[in-house]
C-alpha cells in the first residue's frame, strides 16, 4: 500500500509539473537566535535575558510566503498585528511591502527594503551557490528531502559588531589611534538545506537557490526556516514583479549606509545617557 501511495504521489506531481504555467505557494517558519553577549548580556542576569528574548519574539519568530514558477520568485514577510509588549526594535520591524525577488533566467535578484523610513533597492547578480549534496534524506510533510550544505560569505549586516559592546560606563574597548585602518573582518556563514525533487524549482526561501529541487527546510548561522504549507497551482493567479520602487544599491553601498545610521543612533543615544539631550 506505501508503494502504491508513493507511486501514485509521483506521477501526480510529474503531472503537475508538466503543466506550462506551473506556479506554487510556500509558507515558511523562521525562528532566530541572539548571542546576548554580543550585546552586553554578559552583564544581565537571566531573567532579564528571558524578558528581552519575550519582548523581541515578533523580531525573531517570523512568517513568510514564497511565491513562485519555473524561473522567477518572490520571498515576502506575513505581517500580522502586534501583541502587547513582545514588539522588536522599530528599525527591525517591516511594514509588509519589502520582498526578495530572483530570476533564474537574467541570474538577477532584487531585495526590496525598508530602513530608517527609506526604501532602497539591493541589486545583485546570481553567482552559482557552491552546495555540496548529500545521501541523506528526511520526510517533510509528504515529501522525500535531500541534505545540502555549503560555507559562504555572510555580507548581510553585523549588528552584533555594529550595537555589541564591551562593557557599560565608558569600558567599551577603544581603537588605537596609532594603528592604521583595519581590514573588515570576513564572516562566513554555515547553511543546512534539505530540498526535494518531487517540486523540480531551483528556488528556496530568502536569497538561496541554486538546488536540484524547492528548498523546504534551511538553517544558516542562528536561523532556521521550515516549511509548512505549499499551495501548488492554486486557482487564483500569481502575478510576480520585480520591485521597482526605491533608491537602486549594491550589497555593499546599503550595508555602509546602514552602519552610518546605526552610529549615528548609538551617539545620540549616548549624548542622551550623559545627560544632554539632543534636539
Amino acid at each position: 500500500m506505501k508503494s502504491l501511495f508513493t507511486f501514485l504521489f509521483a506521477l501526480v506531481t510529474l503531472v503537475t509539473f508538466a503543466q506550462k504555467d506551473f506556479q506554487g505557494k510556500a509558507v515558511y517558519m523562521s525562528k532566530t537566535t541572539v548571542d546576548m553577549d554580543r550585546f552586553g548580556g554578559e552583564q544581565m542576569s537571566e531573567q532579564q535575558k528571558k524578558q528581552i528574548m519575550a519582548r523581541m519574539k515578533n523580531f525573531l519568530e517570523k512568517t513568510y510566503t514564497l511565491s513562485f514558477n519555473k524561473s522567477e520568485s518572490s520571498f515576502k514577510e506575513n505581517v500580522s498585528l502586534e501583541a502587547p509588549g513582545t514588539s522588536g526594535p522599530s528599525w527591525g520591524r517591516s511594514n509588509g511591502q519589502g520582498s526578495i525577488y530572483k530570476n533564474l533566467k537574467t541570474k538577477k535578484m532584487t531585495e526590496d527594503v525598508e530602513m530608517f523610513s527609506k526604501r532602497f533597492l539591493i541589486v545583485e547578480d546570481m553567482e552559482q551557490p557552491k552546495w555540496e549534496l548529500g545521501t541523506e534524506t528526511k520526510q517533510i510533510g509528504n515529501f522525500t528531502c535531500y541534505k545540502a550544505t555549503m560555507t559562504k560569505v555572510d555580507k548581510s549586516v553585523d549588528f552584533g559588531s555594529i550595537f555589541g559592546r564591551r562593557g557599560r560606563g565608558g569600558n567599551e574597548q577603544k581603537k588605537d589611534s596609532t594603528k592604521t585602518e583595519e581590514k573588515e573582518e570576513i564572516r562566513t556563514l554555515d547553511v543546512v538545506a534539505w530540498y526535494t525533487p518531487n517540486i523540480p524549482v531551483s528556488s528556496g526561501p530568502e536569497s538561496y537557490w541554486g538546488l536540484p529541487g524547492l528548498i523546504l527546510e534551511l538553517s544558516a548561522g542562528r536561523t532556521t526556516m521550515l516549511c509548512t504549507e505549499i499551495v501548488l497551482n492554486p486557482e487564483e493567479s500569481i502575478s510576480l514583479e520585480e520591485p521597482s520602487k526605491g533608491k537602486e544599491v549594491n550589497r555593499e553601498e546599503y550595508n555602509a549606509i546602514i552602519k552610518e545610521k546605526t552610529d549615528e543612533l548609538k551617539e545620540q543615544f549616548g549624548n542622551r545617557r550623559g545627560g544632554g539631550r539632543r534636539f
